[in-house]
């Protein structure tokens, strides 16, 4: 029988039949599954069931050819050497589709709290500074408006497609650009420069890539405008961290709303966090119960599909079943 590792403990129902097909070892912790606990324990392994946060790298691949697929319960999968992977036959499963609207509700809920201070605005009365002498003035946390806004999104796929749904309940006009040519209903397509310049809000939602990789950098973030607010809740390293850090706190930027960061965890000394014009989240855009148990069906559903020699329902690299 085929023994296949999956790095955590999962929520929804198909991890159960997993057993019934596999010898399953699941990692029980404590924590997240050590890079080393991962390299001993996928010897033998002829299957992954991994976590975005298990580094799937070339040298690991080469130190187990015996194993036949990849199944990670994410989005994306820029933690999985796909090349390396698709060179060697191995399918890399994800889980796209079902974290769309999750995610998006996750965009304005940063866009709306940056946009309007709500985290500074907490602290202050948390902290005891709200008092009778400053109960209320003109200028009282005064944020921006969101309703009649523009909104820039970085990428029209379905995340940015599902932020630009929510946007039309604000009256907001939408601004996007995409690596390749898309028309998406109420979204006027535009130059990325013109994108920045033209914004009050700018949403990232593309996928990191090469191509994408410091997409935002300081000479981008100097085209946006001095009142304007970034919301990423795609990947930390599309955006020059230290770039961004610099113009928040030079007043070349208003606010940032950041649910991820290049390195996560990310450093307690970080410049960033520093900063109260900044609110952060741990990397939780797509954080409810029923989406997380939909991912881990998906991902089951693609080991399941792996281990009766059938394609996986949702492939990253669907060009290995070409081969």
């Amino acid at each position: 029988m085929s023994k296949v590792l999956v790095t955590h403990q999962l929520p929804g129902e198909r991890i159960h039949e997993l057993p019934d097909h596999c010898e399953m070892n699941v990692w029980m912790g404590p924590g997240l599954m050590p890079s080393d606990a991962l390299r001993d324990e996928l010897a033998g392994c002829e299957g992954v069931l991994c976590l975005l946060t298990d580094r799937i790298d070339e040298a690991l691949l080469e130190a187990n050819p015996q194993l036949r697929f990849v199944s990670s319960m994410s989005v994306g999968v820029d933690h999985i050497d796909v090349t390396a992977a698709t060179s060697r036959g191995i399918p890399v499963g994800n889980t796209p589709g079902v974290l769309v609207d999750t995610t998006a509700d996750a965009t304005f809920a940063l866009l709306l709290a940056a946009a309007r201070r709500l985290v500074e605005a907490d602290r202050f009365v948390r902290g005891g500074h709200w008092r009778v002498e400053n109960a209320w003035s003109p200028e009282f946390f005064t944020g921006n408006d969101v309703t009649g806004a523009t909104l820039g999104i970085i990428g029209l796929g379905e995340v940015g497609q599902a932020v630009a749904r929510r946007a039309a309940g604000f009256d907001m006009r939408v601004l996007g650009w995409n690596r390749s040519e898309r028309t998406v209903p109420g979204v006027e397509n535009t130059e990325l420069d013109a994108l920045l310049a033209e914004s009050d809000f700018v949403s990232i939602n593309v996928a990191l890539g090469e191509e994408t990789r410091n997409l935002i950098d300081e000479r981008r973030l100097a085209l946006m405008k001095r009142d304007a607010v970034l919301i990423n809740t795609a990947r930390g390293g599309i955006v020059d961290e230290e770039a961004l850090a610099w113009a928040l706190s030079h007043d070349r930027l208003a606010a940032a709303g950041l649910d991820v960061f290049a390195q996560e965890p990310v450093q307690e000394d970080h410049p960033l966090l520093s900063l109260p014009n900044v609110v952060t989240t741990p990397h939780i855009g797509s954080a409810t119960l029923a989406t997380r148990e939909k991912m881990a069906d998906i991902a089951a559903a693609n080991v399941l599909a792996a281990l009766r020699g059938e394609a996986m329902p949702s492939c990253a690299n669907p060009e290995v079943y070409q081969r």
